[in-house]
């Protein structure tokens, strides 16, 4: 499980965007609208490559990636046809703790990642207790079928949290089914992946 250590409000500040969805950290960024320390307010001009690192602290934050996965996620995206920044946050919009949060069976991706480690999800019929897991057209995820399992993830269905097209779920069998592969514009995350794909590509 990819953990980070940082606080969650200070990381939303440094970024300048919700990465972190818990509440604490949102108000974190609407109270502070600055990066934390006692020079935050400053507005020094920052490198191309201070602003790469950020992009791809980004995509680490957002998504719970280590240095070496995302780095795999990468060299996966080399190797495909299409574009390389595309096809590397495609990759990672793959993921299944990702695709049960834009699904709407979480609030938060930690909250996701969490169910998945615990095994309340099954691909297929079949139980992954991998948050890295990565989805395919046609696979379908449902929930475990335990009754404290079952009434959890339907209230979580009633939140309205669902923000993915390329995902239809089935309140009643507490199931959502991958229609199709995430293309660019279904990606959730704002980040200039040029600058990204220029600093891993050293």
């Amino acid at each position: 499980m990819s953990r980070h250590s940082q606080p969650k409000g200070k990381v939303n500040r440094a970024l300048g965007m919700v990465i972190y969805e818990k509440r604490g950290a949102v108000k974190a960024l609407e109270r502070r609208e600055y990066r934390p320390g006692m020079h935050g307010q400053r507005k020094g001009k920052v490198s191309e490559y201070g602003l790469a690192l950020r992009e791809k602290k980004k995509i680490k934050h957002y998504y719970g990636l280590h240095e070496r996965q995302l780095v795999r996620f990468y060299q996966l995206a080399t190797k495909s046809p299409e574009n390389t920044g595309t096809e590397l946050l495609v990759l990672c919009e793959r993921r299944l703790d990702n695709v049960v949060r834009r699904a709407g069976f979480a609030r938060t991706r930690d909250e996701a990642r969490q169910g998945v480690n615990h095994g309340h999800f099954q691909v297929n019929g079949r139980k992954v207790d991998v948050a890295s897991y990565l989805v395919k057209a046609g696979d379908v995820v449902a929930v475990k079928a335990r009754p404290n399992l079952q009434k959890k993830y339907r209230e979580r269905l009633t939140e309205g949290l669902h923000s993915a097209d390329w995902l239809v779920s089935d309140a009643e069998a507490l199931s959502f089914t991958v229609t199709r592969l995430p293309a660019d514009g279904d990606v959730s995350l704002p980040v200039d992946i040029q600058r990204v794909i220029e600093i891993l590509s050293r």
